[in-house]
Order: C-alpha cells, then sequence, then structure tokens
C-alpha cells in the first residue's frame, strides 16, 4: 500500500507541475516556470522555435506573450512513466493567444505535445529535457464578443488571491 501511495504522489506531482508550467507562461510569472526545470534542463520547441535551456524558454516564451492580448494553455491526456526518481511523460497541449495586428484582432492555436523527461533531486520532480511536438497550428482574424478586462497575466489576476493559503 505504501509503494502504491509513493506512486500516486509523485504522478500528481508530475501532473501539478505541468499544470504550473501552463499557468507560469498564462500568467507571465517567470519564477514559477523556472520550478518546473531542473537548472540544468535543455528544452527544444522546434526549428522555428526555441532551442536550449529549459529556464530559458520559459524567458522565451513570457518575452514572446508580453505583446499579446491573451493567451490560454490548456494540458490533457497526460501519460506519465515513472522508473523511481525517473519519469517520462506525454502532454497534450493547446495553445490559443490572441494579438492585435494591423487594427486586427487575431488569434493563433497551437496543438502540441510534450515530450518529457523528469526526475526527482531532493524530492522535487522537475524536467531534465523537454520536446514540444507541433501537430498543427491555424491563426486567423476573430471578433471578439466583449473585453474580458478581469483577467490579468500577472499576480494581480483572481487566480492568485484563489490560490492563497490561509491561516
Amino acid at each position: 500500500m505504501k509503494e502504491l501511495l509513493e506512486e500516486l504522489a509523485d504522478r500528481q506531482a508530475i501532473a501539478d507541475q505541468i499544470h504550473r508550467y501552463c499557468r507560469s507562461v498564462d500568467r507571465l510569472d517567470v519564477a514559477l516556470g523556472y520550478t518546473v526545470f531542473h537548472e540544468d534542463a535543455e528544452a527544444d520547441y522546434g526549428e522555428q522555435g526555441y532551442r536550449g535551456s529549459g529556464r530559458g524558454a520559459i524567458d522565451w516564451i513570457c518575452a514572446a506573450h508580453a505583446d499579446l492580448l491573451h493567451h490560454m494553455h490548456q494540458a490533457g491526456n497526460v501519460l506519465i512513466e515513472l522508473d523511481g526518481d525517473r519519469a517520462g511523460s506525454e502532454t497534450y497541449v493547446t495553445a490559443t493567444l490572441r494579438m492585435a495586428r494591423e487594427g486586427k484582432v487575431m488569434q493563433l492555436e497551437t496543438h502540441a505535445r510534450y515530450c518529457d523527461r523528469w526526475s526527482k533531486r531532493g524530492g522535487h520532480w522537475a524536467i531534465d529535457r523537454r520536446e514540444a511536438v507541433i501537430e498543427f497550428d491555424a491563426i486567423r482574424e476573430v471578433t471578439p464578443m466583449k473585453s474580458h478586462a478581469h483577467a490579468r497575466r500577472d499576480r494581480g489576476d483572481p487566480s492568485y488571491a484563489a490560490l492563497e493559503i490561509r491561516p
């Protein structure tokens, strides 16, 4: 029973890290994003994307998103294979990005898979290597229904208050 509980805890810790990644790039929270990658991690987002350190990928993504109107990353179909303090995972990701271009609102959608190698160091699961496999993407002009100013891309977003642990 103890082994089963440890396995479930490890799987949940990895899944939480995958969700933290999405939150970090959507809220432009670089510090949170750094916790998802080990300091010596590598990331490969393809020839037209970014190749380099995992934490450098967070810097690259947050800088690229800073000029956008809105963005949302969603992760699903998470498969995790554990091997002691090492693991591999495949996660399906949809990124929806909105931007203003030449007086138009454009929406970019990317559908990809994150193929990650993980290790648990000092009790902390983080990515050692990520390969982002982009399956397809599209960009089109959209007509927003209304402005949604309540959503923010910083610590002023309501999600930070909702997730605070209070004594």
